[in-house]
This record gives C-alpha cells, structure tokens and sequence, in this order.
C-alpha cells in the first residue's frame, strides 16, 4: 500500500463549503447502483468527514490542473522583524485540523479450483483496513437483462444475509493466509458444478464508511460460461504467473483451465442452449485491481499574538505539526468585512507578494524537527490577521471554506472582541455568508489564468466604487464574460454563488408571510419554488412500475381518489425512450414511448389528473444520454433522433465517452455520457424540448433527476424558458459521519443543498435529503435529539429555507424493490407524522399510500389541508430529547413523534386529539 495526500488546486476570493461525496448509495441502476471504478479501473473511496480538501470562492473538491501562478518579489528587512519575547500573551488558540489522505490498496479476484478438483471456488479480497462486505448474486443462463438473482443454499457462506430476494451480504473475513498486521479480507464461495447460473455479480461495501464499489460504472460481473457478451465490467481470464496476497505469498493457480473439451458457441448460432451449463467450461484466472481509501490524519495550528512594549506591535507566532514545506498565504485587514490587504516591512524570510492582495511565505522547520512556524509582526492599526496554508502537495487548508480570522489587539487593549473569541478551530459553524446580489464579495488569495480573469471581471462589477459608475449595459457585458468562464472553469466556480445565510433566508419567507397577512384576499403567490406554498405532492411510481406496461391507466384509474387525498401535485416516472426500461438512461428524448405506456396513454393521464384539479411533474433526466453509435474507435458517443448530437455534446473529462465538450460542471454520471450544458446548441435543444413537453403532453412542471451533475445555473435557464409551475431538483449527496455514527451537526449537508437552490435563484425547490438521514438516525437510534439543530430549528433544509425544501422519507430508490436507503421499517407513520405536519412541500410515496398506512396518511394529510399547514409554516420545537422529539405548528397543530411523553404547552389554546398511531401523535388548537 501507499499513501498520497488529496489534490486540490489554487484559492480564489472568498471561501465555500467543499462538497463531499457519497455516503449512501447512489441511485438509478438495477439492482444495485453503486460507486463507480475510473477507465482505469481504480476504484476511490470519498470519506464524508473531508473539510481540508477545499478551494477557495467558486470552490470545489474536484481536482482541476491550473498553470503555475506567477508571484513577484518583496522587498524584506529582516533585520526590523520584532522578537516575539514580549510581555503577556494576549491571544492562544489552537485549531485543530483533520486532513485526509489517500491509502491506496488492491482489490483481488481470483477463480480456480476448489479442494473437490470437480468444483470451483471464487475469492474476493481486498487489503485495505476497513470492514468490508461482499455485495453479490447470480445470473441466471436464460436472464435477460442485468437484474440479480439469490445463489443457491449450498453457495452461500456461512454468516451471510439475503438482501430481499436479489442479493447476499457476506462480511469478508481476515485471510488465514495473511501475515500479522497484514489487512487482507476475503471472501470464498463454493462453486457447484451442473446448475445454471451463467455469472457472479458482485460490488464491495465498506461498511465503516458507508461506501460501495464498482467496476468501471457497474457491477462486477464473473462469468461462468464461455459465451456471455463482451462487456466492461467482465472480470476475465488472464494468462501468466500471479503472486495472491500473503505472508507466505503463495503463487496462485495459473489459469486453470479445465481438462473437459469446451464446447464451442459458433457466431450467429440460432439454437437453443443448454440451461444446464457445465463447469468444465470455466477457466481460472487471477486479477487485480487499485482502489484508494480516504483516511483522517489529525493535526493542529498554533496560533498566540503578545504585545511589544516598546513598538506596541502585535507579535504573532504561528506553528502547525502538518509535515513538510507549507507556504503560508496571509494578509491582514482594518475592519469586519475582512478585505485583504499587505501589511508593510518588515516581512519574515523567502516571503512574496501576489500584487497587492497578499502575502506568501514559507514556513520554517521547527528546531525538533517536528512541523514548521513562523513569525510576525503587525501593526496595531489592523483588527485582524488572516490565512490559509497550502501543503506541499497543492492540498489547501482552510477553516471549513473560510479563511482563518486571528482579531488583533488594538490600541494595548488586552481585550478580545467576543465574537471573534467563539472559535471552534475548523469545526465551527460557518456563519458569514453572503446576502442577495448588491453585498460585496471579500478578497481572498490566489489565482492564475481563468481563475484570474473571472476574479477580475467579479470584482470589477461588485466592488462598491465600480457599480455606481458602470453603465448597466458594460455590467451585463461583464456578466456574459463570466458566464463563458464558467463553462471552462466551473469545477471551482460551482460554489460561486452567494450561500444563503439562514437569517437572510428566514427574513425573506418572514416578508413573504407578512405579505399574506396582511392581504389575506390576495390570491397565493405562484412560484416554481414553491407553487402556491400549500402544494402536497405524491410520487406516483415505484421501481417496478413499468412492468406492467399499462402503468398510466393503472394510475388514471386513481386519479380521482388521489384528489380525495388532498394532493396537489403528482410526479410522474420518466416519459422517453430508455436503455433502462425504469426510464432513467434516456436515449431519444422526443420518443415517449416507454415501459409505462404510449405517448398517447400519457397524454391521456395527464389530462384525467388535470380534471381533478392535480398538477403534472415530469421526471426530466437532463444530466446524461444515452448514444445511438458509436464513433471510429468503438466509443458510443453520437446520438440519433430529433436531437442528432455529436461528441461536442458530451463533457471532456468523462474518460469513458471520449467527449470533445467542456469540462464538466458538476459530477459525471460515468453509466452514461454526461452532457455538456456549456454549449449553447445543447442548451437551445435543451429548453425547446422542455417546451414540447409542456405543449403536446401538458407537464406543469419538472422533477429534476441527478442534479449534482451539472451547474444550478443552467437549470436556472432551463426553468426560466419552459415557466414550470412547480419544480424540484435530486441534489443527493453524503451526510456526514464519524467512525460510522451520523454526526449531530449537518450543517454542510445542507448548506450544499442551499447553495444548489440558490444557484437556481431559488427556480426550484429541492428534496430535503438531509432530513431523511436524521429521521433515519433518530427513529433507528431512539436519539430524538437530533431533530433539533444548535439553534434550537429543524436540522435539515428546512430549517434554513423551508419554502424550497421538498420533505420525503422514501422514494423508488430509497425504497421500493431498491431499498439502497430504506426507512426504518416500522416507522414510516414516525416519519410522516413529521413531514406532514411541518413546513416544506411534502411528498409522500406510492407505495405506502397504497398500503396498511392509507387511513393514517389520509388523515394526516387532511390535518395539514384543514390546518393551511404551507411551507413557509412556523415551528416551535418542544421537546428534542432521548426518546421524544415534540413541536408547535403555527400554533395550530402540536405533534409528538417517539415513545417518551408530551402533552401540548396548556395556556389561552385547548388542545384536542385527532390521531396517533405507534410512536406518534397529533393534536389540533381548538
């Protein structure tokens, strides 16, 4: 194994959150989608607990290669520098800093006999640390498609789990044949000979992190007949010598091919096959494969000012542990906006100056040989010392997307203004972000080239003096010059957008429901946002849905019992042509003939919603489609249909689709090609269909499938073209955990939601994944707590903005026959209990609507009409305690949810009962 720090690349002007990557399983392939393998097959491990891997303004996580910046010379007088050997320290702070790093491993396969020469044994392992379980089923010869099976009784290993009826869990467990220390796990299944199964499919989970593993998209596939279709992710025979991990490391079978005759499979054979296959058929092979784990390597800053009694300078002295050469980029600054500035001479050693914004100076080694320092002197004119370190790596250190804020006395007074004393190192809660375009964006470091340039034309249309004497046609000028930056430059410019504070958020849903109040005979305002405010939506489908073939009469059928209901609002699945029959890997977009029905039953739906006064969402995958053909080298890249795109089409830095695009603007889907949405025919093509669709079908709006793939800016566009009435994005990420325990604070799960909304400009609403992960915790857990934030506010998005926040416990892919994130069985009626009664939009599932939990879903729903419960509604948290979780709606409704005790608050209201169930209960205000 080797370890190797994570990338990331130069700071720009004003910090962001970094955005982490997956926890729970991604989504939209059979059985199951997981993580993904790069072209070259090496599989990366992304650790949710990541905040050091950041950049800085229009941040993002994803590596991007920059040229060099080019830095000038400053003059320095060394021998003015201060001695810090001065009176009384006025400030000392540590930070502690949790970097992670990259440990790289290999995952191992092999296939070859077993100790009964007439069967066959398959091993997988894998030797990196962690607590690895072995995901997998079978194929059978006459499947079609790539769904699971479960393997026989006589497969499975001992201490296995099935996972519904498709799948088997093993825990791998420590090899027998490895040296002591040595953290190869493994695990062997027993292969018989005369049955049918054509492959092993398989992926691997980590389950101290949560995290699966792929083969170049999709599962891995062993197959155990020789006339299975060429395909990626086949894990094959390949001949020579292999060495399999060990103390004694042992020389593995060599490719042990059977000594039976092979029956031969000859091209364009229309006959039948045997269902029986025999093992005799197998070859052996050994094969392995890179994979990359995120560790946590603790380290601390240092930071203590004294004053100078005879120059009254703050002397600063700054230490850190983290190993190697550090560059320290610093400045200081004269009041609370915090704009960068160079203090004068003198300045330490090998220090230079980026124009007049910032200094960077080396750290020297410490005496001990552990870590590096540095020391400073600084006049008392300035109120604060500002920095960020870069690793010798390229890796940055920031505090958590900001930089780091040391207040300097002023004046010999030795007092420290409180609010500059609340820090918490890089754990603590980020509370400076900026407001609604017109507030100034602060300077903050480095950059080069295209980062330089969208600097520049940012700071020319924000800065205070500028905007009061450009015309507005040079200003939209320059707005139209950053929007094609973006397109090149957007893996740092995603985060760009200004981060909604929560009080600025609040103050404007306040004015909102102020608005109302006060004109209650105004009609509600329409926003694709939020609708009316009042909207309950149902999502009409389940992962099996399109199997019937006649899912749109079948939900015709409902569509006057769903009014009933009091739902507003119903998401439809995926309305074209697909390569996945569920509908998500669309190929020609203006083909609406699907697994669901015709183009002509869905017409037909829609219009039977309409008369029963339900709005229509159609589910829109604009992240990714799928090719027609392929290109000269094999690759399928070229698209057919209406919409006959070239490889311009697709994003440059997907490597597995060979596209001629820009970078991408978000994060690639890899299953299929990513499209580029900075090219400008795309995006025309793009807003045309949507039009369509809302013309000839009669969508009212959109729900917007695997969002995080390209920029918010662009659905922002899309949105403003077709004028849905109501929307709502799937930005699903990882929440955020510790030695697999959901942390209590997930204030950067949401805040990247947020951020995601506000790129939209608040166009679409989006689901409130990181309230499902707490309910999940809390109700599993019996740990209330965790419904109730720092503040004392609903911990997830709807407790920041809750107009926009779309509530749901289950989805197809949380649940249904998928289960990859399945609620807490048993306490569904928790969980809608909750989303039910307070504010957001909620969604609730088919599948339970339709189920046991009708009656109680009913009347929940019919408190929430009857109440004028809305998204903007205000919550009064109660209880959040071990076993309780209870709050006031509006002063309408009071619910509690867990087993402990709660009874309404008794004043000037009269509370009565109206539901409870296990677990729960609901009371109305006479």
């Amino acid at each position: 194994m080797s370890i190797s720090t994570t990338l990331s690349f130069d700071p720009l002007f004003s910090f962001n959150h970094c955005v982490n990557r997956e926890r729970e399983p991604s989504i939209h392939c059979s059985k199951p989608k997981l993580f993904s393998l790069t072209s070259s097959s090496t599989l990366t491990l992304f650790n949710s607990n990541n905040n050091n891997n950041c950049t800085y303004n229009y941040a993002s996580c994803k590596p991007h290669r920059f040229h060099t910046p080019k830095f000038e010379s400053f003059a320095t007088n060394t021998d003015t520098l201060e001695s810090l050997q001065s009176s009384d320290v006025l400030f000392d702070r540590s930070f502690p800093i949790n970097r992670t790093e990259l440990v790289e491993g290999k995952i191992f396969v092999r296939l070859d006999h077993g100790k009964d020469l007439g069967n066959w044994e398959l091993t997988v392992a894998c030797n990196l640390t962690g607590k690895w379980i072995l995901h997998w089923g079978v194929s059978r010869v006459d499947d079609v498609g790539s769904e699971w099976d479960q393997p026989p009784r006589d497969m499975i290993p001992p201490g296995s789990i099935p996972i519904k009826d498709y799948a088997i869990e093993t825990p791998m467990q420590k090899s027998l044949s490895s040296a002591e220390g040595d953290a190869l796990h493994e695990v062997k299944i027993d292969l018989k000979p005369n049955n049918d199964i054509s492959a092993i499919n398989f992926v691997l989970k980590d389950e101290e992190t949560g995290a699966w593993y792929q083969h170049k998209g999709r599962d891995f596939k062993v197959p155990l007949v020789n006339y299975l279709k060429e395909d990626a992710n086949i894990i094959g025979p390949k001949k020579g010598f292999s060495l399999w991990p060990g103390a004694l490391g042992q020389i593995s079978n060599i490719l042990l091919k059977s000594d039976a005759t092979h029956d031969k499979v000859q091209d364009g054979n229309t006959g039948s096959r045997n269902t029986k296959v025999e093992n005799s058929q197998l070859e052996g092979f050994y094969v392995e494969l890179p994979i990359t784990k995120e560790i946590i390597v603790n380290n601390s800053i240092s930071v203590s000012i004294r004053k100078c009694s005879e120059t009254a300078k703050n002397n600063l002295y700054l230490e850190t542990d983290i190993p190697g050469d550090i560059l320290l980029h610093w400045g200081v600054c004269r009041d609370d906006l915090r704009w960068w500035e160079i203090p004068p001479t003198p300045h330490p050693p090998e220090t230079i100056a980026f124009k007049d914004r910032a200094l960077r100076t080396k750290l020297q080694s410490r005496d001990n040989g552990v870590g590096s320092s540095v020391q400073l002197s600084l006049g008392e004119e300035f109120s604060g010392f500002l920095f960020v370190f870069k690793l010798n790596d390229g890796a940055w250190i920031n505090d958590m997307g900001d930089d780091f804020y040391i207040p300097l006395p002023r004046s010999s007074s030795l007092i420290i203004d409180n609010r500059d004393n609340q820090f918490e190192g890089v754990q603590r809660e980020v509370t400076e972000v900026t407001e609604e375009a017109g507030q100034d964006e602060s300077i903050s470091a480095f950059t080069d080239e295209i980062i330089s340039e969208i600097r520049h034309l940012v700071t020319d249309i924000s800065s205070e003096k500028n905007r009061t004497t450009k015309s507005k046609e040079a200003q939209e000028t320059i707005l139209q010059e950053i929007e094609k930056l973006a397109a090149e430059a957007y893996s740092i410019f995603r985060n760009s957008v200004p981060t909604f504070s929560e009080e600025t958020i609040m103050e404007s849903e306040t004015a909102v429901e102020s608005k109302t109040v006060i004109f209650p005979e105004l009609p509600p305002q329409i926003s694709s946002g939020t609708g009316t405010g009042y909207e309950i939506l149902c999502q009409g489908f389940n992962w099996e849905s399109h199997k019937s073939g006649r899912w749109y009469m079948e939900l015709k059928e409902k569509a006057a019992e769903l009014a009933s209901f009091g739902f507003t609002v119903i998401w439809l699945p995926p309305p074209t042509e697909s390569v996945s029959p569920e509908g998500y890997m669309p190929k020609d977009l203006y083909n609406l003939n699907s697994r669901y029905g015709t183009v002509d039953q869905l017409k037909d739906v829609v219009k039977s919603f309409h008369e029963v006064g339900i709005k229509v969402l159609g589910d829109v995958v604009l992240n990714h489609r799928c090719a027609h053909y392929k290109n000269q080298n094999g690759i399928w890249n070229l698209f057919g249909g209406r919409l006959d795109w070239d490889d311009r089409a697709i994003v440059a830095d997907d490597p597995h689709f060979q596209g001629r695009g820009n970078k991408s603007s978000g994060d690639n889907f890899h299953a299929a090609p990513n499209i580029d949405h900075s090219q400008e025919f795309v995006r025309k093509d793009l807003k045309e269909w949507l039009l369509w669709l809302r013309e000839e079908i009669g969508y009212d709006g959109w729900r917007l499938d695997f969002v995080r793939g390209f920029w918010g800016g662009y659905v922002k566009d899309y949105l403003e073209a077709s004028e849905p009435y109501f929307a709502v994005g799937e930005y699903w990420d990882s929440l955020s955990y510790t030695y697999g325990e959901m942390d209590h604070n997930q204030d950067a799960h949401r805040q990247r939601i947020v951020d995601w909304i506000n790129a939209t400009g608040g166009t679409a609403g989006a689901f409130d994944v990181t309230t499902k992960g707490i309910l999940h915790s809390a109700l599993e857990r019996c740990e209330y707590w965790r419904l109730s934030d720092q503040k004392g506010k609903p911990p997830g998005v709807l407790g920041w903005w809750p107009s926009r926040a779309v509530t749901f416990i289950e989805n197809h892919d949380t649940g249904s026959t998928q289960g990859h994130w399945r609620f807490p069985s048993g306490k569904e009626m928790q969980g809608y209990a909750y989303t039910l009664t307070h504010p957001g939009t909620p969604s609730v599932f088919f599948d339970h609507l339709f189920s046991h939990y009708k009656t109680e879903i009913s009347t929940l729903l019919s408190i929430r009409k009857r109440n004028k419960i809305q998204c903007r509604s205000t919550v009064k948290i109660c209880k959040a305690e071990r076993d309780v979780y209870a709050a006031v709606i509006d002063e309408k409704v009071a619910m509690k949810i867990g087993p402990g005790q709660f009874e309404p608050p008794s004043g000037s209201q009269k509370w009565s009962s109206v539901l409870e169930g296990r677990d729960y209960k609901i009371w109305e205000a006479s």
